[in-house]
């Protein structure tokens, strides 16, 4: 049997230096501990603002250069007649065509002729009242000689009158003076002689103005058949117009309707094309067409690769699909062999800027509405504030943020997000 001690009953007894020791190894524990929380967080701030990667094979970088800064617009145009009119129906009736499409004809010949009864029989009864009328007028004429000559008639008679009168006073007068004549022969004699000045004074004026009223009415009948000679041209006029001659020398090109067809009024027969004169027609994009002016020089390039200048002829006021229809005309000679709807390449240079700060053209100017860039700072990008100016097709003005010689990315920022530092692996 063992006799038990009083360990069990023994308690350790800690001193004050002991309990200090023990209070400052937790402090310290405590204090590594932050401090590696603190080197944690700043690592992995570090790495979520600088060190996320980017392959480099995901971006284009372009270097920011000194150079002339081009802005022109290239474009597949094609190529349209200049002059290619449709020639249309006067008058509905019953077409018989002179030619085919793809035939060469000559300025005055005649390519169809409508058939039509009914314009034709409207000729004669216009032409028909126009003779009439004429003869209306004639017999104006005519009529106003005759009422002239009456007018005169009782002019001169009424100056007979009173030459006859104003003789009868003098000879009473003399017989009045000698005694032979009564008193009241002679005041007969002077009343006489006033209402024969009456009468004439009434002559004059009657011969006025039957003349007046006669040339009127000769006037009036001119004016009418006038009028109805005009209604009889116009009719000629729509009647030659049924015979469609070629407008200048050149090739037809498409005929819209059958031979021996019958066709409406104002429907469209067949078209001639001027092979003379071709012009290219291109479409621009809305942002370019601001700066387009009619005028402006371009270059035309053929099919064998040979430049044609030429020069901006028409700008179309309406903008549709994002794209503004212009047309090109040469000015010098044309490419020979030009067809119709044929394809060929144009270029339009709308300014030239000498010694310009510039970067390739890309994607980051649309992105950063041209105010952002990232700036490659030996294998990171950094964001960087800059200002842009006028752009071109391949290239866009710097005029604020870039020095020459820097890089820049160009394509593939839109990985970045909104990143301060992006690292570029493989640059």
């Amino acid at each position: 049997m063992s006799i038990r001690d009083t360990a069990a009953q023994d308690r350790p007894v800690t001193t004050p230096a002991t309990r200090l020791r023990k209070h400052r190894s937790w402090w310290l524990a405590g204090a590594a501990g932050l401090g590696v929380l603190l080197l944690a967080a700043w690592l992995l701030s570090g790495w979520s603002a600088g060190s996320r990667s980017v392959d480099a094979a995901r971006v284009r970088i372009a270097e920011v250069k000194r150079g002339d800064l081009v802005r022109d617009i290239a474009a597949d145009g094609r190529v349209i007649a200049a002059n290619s009119p449709t020639l249309y129906a006067i008058a509905g009736g019953t077409v018989t065509l002179k030619v085919v499409a793809g035939d060469a004809v000559k300025q005055g010949q005649v390519l169809a002729q409508i058939d039509s009864p009914e314009l034709r029989s409207k000729l004669a009864q216009e032409a028909s009242t126009l003779a009439s009328l004429e003869a209306e007028a004639s017999r104006a004429v005519l009529d106003a000689q005759l009422a002239r000559s009456t007018a005169r008639k009782s002019l001169n008679q009424a100056q007979i009158d009173r030459t006859a009168a104003l003789r009868d006073l003098e000879r009473n007068q003399r017989g009045f003076d000698g005694g032979a004549v009564a008193q009241i022969d002679v005041a007969k004699a002077q009343d006489e002689l006033k209402k024969a000045e009456i009468g004439l004074a009434h002559a004059r004026q009657d011969a006025g103005l039957q003349g007046q009223g006669a040339g009127l009415d000769t006037r009036n009948k001119k004016l009418l058949a006038d009028r109805q000679r005009a209604v009889v041209t116009e009719m000629q006029r729509q009647v030659d117009a049924l015979t469609l001659h070629a407008p200048f020398n050149g090739q037809v090109g498409q005929v819209q309707i059958a031979q021996r067809a019958n066709v409406a009024v104002n429907a469209p027969v067949l078209s001639v094309v001027d092979l003379a004169v071709f012009e290219v027609e291109i479409k621009v994009p809305e942002s370019f067409a601001r700066d387009l002016a009619i005028g402006m020089p371009a270059q035309i390039t053929s099919g064998s690769g040979e430049p044609y200048a030429a020069q901006v002829a028409a700008v179309s006021p309406e903008v549709v699909n994002g794209e503004v229809i212009s047309r090109l005309r040469f000015t010098a000679k044309q490419p020979p062999g030009l067809r119709q709807n044929q394809r060929l390449s144009a270029r339009i240079v709308l300014d030239t800027r000498r010694n310009a700060l510039m970067v390739e053209r890309g994607p980051f100017v649309e992105q950063g509405g041209g105010n952002i860039a990232y700036v490659m700072d030996g294998s990171s990008a950094v964001k960087r504030a800059i200002r842009t100016g006028a752009s071109s097709l391949n290239a866009v003005e710097i005029l604020d943020g870039l020095q020459p010689g820097d890089r820049v990315v160009v394509s593939g920022s839109d990985q970045f997000g909104d990143a301060e530092r992006i690292r570029i692996s493989g640059e």
